[in-house]
């Protein structure tokens, strides 16, 4: 069985996007996991396919209206999945909650645009709000994006190396150490020789300690 994404977006045109290049394409070409974006215009029903309205209360720009969101989030079948509203004010994203959806069957993730989406929605379907920064983009499909790849790489047979996911940042609560190759001197800067010693236990105990 699949991890899959469904994202509601006003442009569905944008994925699976950066998510079809290299191990995170090649596992979606194996049915590791599967992608599917569902257009929010489509449920609209109005003349126009409207999807968004005044502010209630006034202010600038446009907020996506709740009916139209709430009939693209019931057409999907939700299987268990969590629904998420990527959003500048939700929970700040960590490895700890991409773990937890990595071993789910998957997420719907909603894309939203203008000034944001009617509260009346997110209420409603009790949707999550997660955030990737303290910033604002043009749209949730980059950050829907950032989200779909962080989760996929942690499904089995994503990464070649079963360990290569274990010693890197935030998975032990810690940032990663340091990392070094050829050449052993690059423009008079030179290899840590402990990294050279052959000294296994020398060679942990320095990168623990570069990670604190």
């Amino acid at each position: 069985m699949s991890w899959d994404a469904t994202i509601l977006t006003l442009f569905p045109e944008a994925f699976p996007g950066i998510l079809d290049v290299s191990i995170i394409g090649r596992a979606r070409e194996q049915g590791i996991w599967s992608c599917e974006a569902v257009q929010i215009r489509d449920f609209a029903t109005s003349k126009h396919r409207n999807v968004d309205d005044t502010p209630a209360g006034g202010g600038p720009g446009m907020v996506m209206r709740a009916d139209v969101l709430a009939a693209a989030a019931d057409s999907v079948e939700r299987r268990g999945r969590s629904l998420i509203y990527m959003s500048p004010r939700g929970k700040p994203l960590t490895q700890a909650r991409v773990r937890e959806l990595a071993a789910g069957p998957g997420a719907v993730i909603l894309c939203g645009r203008f000034e944001g989406v009617d509260q009346r929605f997110l209420d409603a379907r009790d949707v999550e709000e997660i955030s990737i920064g303290d910033f604002v983009l043009a749209g949730g499909e980059v950050a829907a994006q950032t989200l779909i790849e962080a989760c996929v790489r942690l499904l089995p047979g994503v990464l070649g190396a079963s360990l290569s996911s274990e010693d890197e940042s935030f998975e032990s609560g810690l940032l990663e150490y340091p990392q070094y190759t050829r050449p052993r001197d690059f423009e008079g800067r030179e290899i840590p020789p402990v990294l050279l010693s052959g000294d296994h236990e020398a060679v942990a105990g320095w990168r623990r300690k570069q990670a604190l």
